[in-house]
Order: structure tokens, then sequence, then C-alpha cells
């Protein structure tokens, strides 16, 4: 997924490779009804309520609770068809829980990120605002083309700043 690393060290992403990744993930998370999207990341929260709010996902936000997917007895267990998260090293909890009850795994990863336990790697920027908003906007609109609910892009009536508050 890498284009190219800088001579300052900086870590360049190939743009085909993601644009390729989200047409994927948007097919495999257009055939799932329970999606479960989770991050600890603040800088995510908006775009992920959006994205919820858009595409029917449940969406966890700040801490995710023990016994989610695991313990039936849990009072907000979810049976979830594929777990999303943001970012594996922060949404570590999540991703163990998924692994143990053998639900799929989607997670956005950067250079950084360790990519073992996830089926579905999305390699993006998952640390700025606008870079999270903009993934999140382009899966969104490609799930609803992906399931029919819209037939071109010029049908999607979100903006990317939908996905995002200006502060």
């Amino acid at each position: 997924f890498i284009y190219k690393i800088r001579e300052d060290g900086l870590t360049v992403l190939n743009l085909r490779k993601i644009d390729e990744r989200i047409r994927v993930a948007a097919k495999f998370l257009a055939r799932s009804e329970k999606i479960l999207l989770v991050s600890r990341k603040q800088v995510a929260f908006e775009c992920m309520k959006k994205f919820g709010e858009v595409i029917g996902a449940k969406v966890i936000t700040g801490r995710f609770m023990p016994g989610t997917l695991t313990n039936v007895a849990y009072k907000d267990f979810f049976e979830a068809d594929v777990v999303f998260i943001v970012d594996p090293l922060v949404d570590y909890q999540a991703l163990r829980e998924a692994v143990k009850a053998k639900v799929p795994v989607v997670a956005v990863c950067d250079t950084f990120n360790e990519t073992r336990d996830i089926d579905l790697i999305i390699p993006a920027n998952n640390k700025g605002k606008k870079a999270l908003a903009t993934l999140f906007w382009l899966l969104a609109r490609n799930i609803l083309k992906e399931r029919g609910e819209i037939k071109s892009d010029s049908e999607f009536k979100y903006k990317i700043s939908d996905f995002s508050k200006e502060e």
C-alpha cells in the first residue's frame, strides 16, 4: 500500500490502492446488514456518526465495553455481521472481541498499524479529521451505490463537510 518513503521519512500511501480498497470495502459492507463501527479516537467521532446515520450502522464512540460482541447476557450485546474499526492500535478491545466472536473485521490502517486479525484493510490516514471525513464520505457514497439506493455519484446528497464539523 506504500507508494514511497520521502527523504524526511514520511510514508506516502498509494492513492490507487486506497481507491481500490475503498471500493472493495464498500462492496463487502453493502452486503452486511448489521455493521458495528467502533473507535475510541475523538477525531473520528463526527464522521462515524454521520456514516452510521447514512448507511444504517450501529456506532460506538469512546470506550468499547467488554462483552459487547461476546456476552449475550450483557444489556448492550450486539450480534454484528462485521466490525469496522478506525484504528486497530487504539481499538484493540473491539478487534479482540470480533476475533473471538468470529466476526469479520474491516479496519482503517495507516503505516504504523499492525494488520494481524484484520480481514479487510483500508490503507489511509486514520489520524486526521479531514482524511477520515473524506474516507467515510467516499465509503458511504459507494455503499449506497452498491446497495442500489443511488445510481450515480450526483445522487449522493451529502458533502464531505457533512462528515466533519469545522472548528
